[in-house]
């Protein structure tokens, strides 16, 4: 019993994570923010929910399934965002104009001084 009261609450934290993935994506002001909203909550979200189907499936076949999904997203999800958010820096994607730190300006300004060379 206890174990679908914990599967149980893992699918209401996993729902939540993926929810606020989502009004993550569409409040945020630019594509930074948004990346980041989206990776941490979504992948949250949605090991959570693998977890609760772990739990909740007898066989160890789904459950190792479910355990490759958790470690897949979590070794790609953060490499693909960064990757996303470092080719949009490159191509000139704005940020917020409330931004006050930007730590790749200076990379950027060698790699295009590098470049003219």
């Amino acid at each position: 019993m206890i174990v679908v009261w914990t599967a149980a609450v893992l699918i209401v934290v996993g729902s939540f994570f993926s929810v606020l993935a989502a009004v993550g994506i569409l409040r945020m002001p630019d594509v930074y923010m948004r990346a980041q909203a989206a990776t941490k909550s979504a992948t949250l979200g949605v090991c959570s929910l693998a977890l609760a189907a772990m739990l909740l499936t007898p066989s160890p076949g789904a459950s190792a399934r479910a355990l490759l999904i958790i470690a897949f997203l979590l070794l790609t999800a953060p490499i693909a965002a960064h990757m996303i958010c470092r080719a949009a820096y490159t191509a000139g994607v704005t940020t917020w104009e409330k931004t006050e730190i930007d730590e790749l300006r200076e990379q950027a300004d060698h790699d295009a001084r590098e470049s003219r060379i």
